[in-house]
């Protein structure tokens, strides 16, 4: 049991927790409760990496309309292409530093687009919206949340959104929290996969943020706000439910 245990921490690059690699364990046909788990981790030195705070990238220092808080005020989504929230972090590189604009669906927690460069700029969330957009093909009335950021509250973006009749839905000011599933999805990027990357190239970076995107977190990551099964596997499941 304690190789198989070894074999997941290491398969994860030490980002599984117990509960996690007790849910790979059961997956895989073990009989194993948590509680064993939790032991043969603790007695092995087998920890998770740690969270640590990042600094925020928003540059809310703009005099362009700013949207209210819808997001706050509703309830959880009950399916795909409802709510999206959206943010902007970054990497460092000996290059420079590389810029990430992503989109998550909130039903799922599934990244639905993402795309990277070397500068924070309009560019870079609206390719991002438009790539959600072409790939998703939201109904009228999606909401569509982000922080206060200038990419985001600029005329060319807003006219973005309307012209695709979603929702624009604001953080209020100085509060993450009103947008904490984005900003759990960057802590856990950089901590369960670039904690101790030292990137030379930005090439090299947004290679390692698809395969992390694309790869791990959206096909196999266990994400415990889904009960413990990937965004894919749960809009598979809604579909099947749909059906049955």
């Amino acid at each position: 049991m304690v190789v198989k245990i070894k074999a997941i921490f290491a398969k994860y690059r030490q980002c599984y927790g117990c509960p996690r690699i007790w849910r790979e364990l059961c997956a895989d046909g073990e009989t194993v409760s948590l509680g064993q788990v939790v032991r043969l981790m603790r007695e092995n030195g087998l920890r998770a990496k740690q969270k640590r705070k990042f600094k925020v990238t928003t540059d809310s220092s703009h005099n362009n309309p700013v949207a209210p808080n819808i997001l706050g005020g509703m309830a959880s989504p009950s399916c795909e292409n409802e709510i999206w929230v959206t943010d902007i972090t970054y990497l460092r590189t000996r290059e420079g530093w590389v810029y990430l604009a992503a989109i998550m669906d909130l039903y799922s927690r599934r990244i639905v687009s993402w795309t990277a460069g070397p500068r924070m700029t309009f560019d870079l969330v609206s390719q991002a919206l438009r790539q959600a957009l072409a790939l998703r093909g939201p109904v009228p009335g999606l909401v569509h949340h982000s922080d206060r950021g200038s990419q985001y509250c600029c005329k060319a973006y807003r006219k973005q959104l309307t012209d695709a009749r979603i929702i624009c839905s604001m953080s209020r000011k100085g509060n993450c929290w009103d947008n904490a599933a984005m900003e759990s999805f960057w802590h856990s990027l950089k901590v369960e996969w670039f904690f101790d990357f030292d990137f030379v190239t930005r090439w090299e970076a947004v290679q390692e943020v698809r395969q992390y995107i694309d790869g791990f977190s959206n096909r196999n990551r266990r994400h415990s706000s889904l009960g413990y099964i990937s965004p894919v596997e749960f809009e598979a499941m809604a579909i099947l439910e749909k059906c049955a």
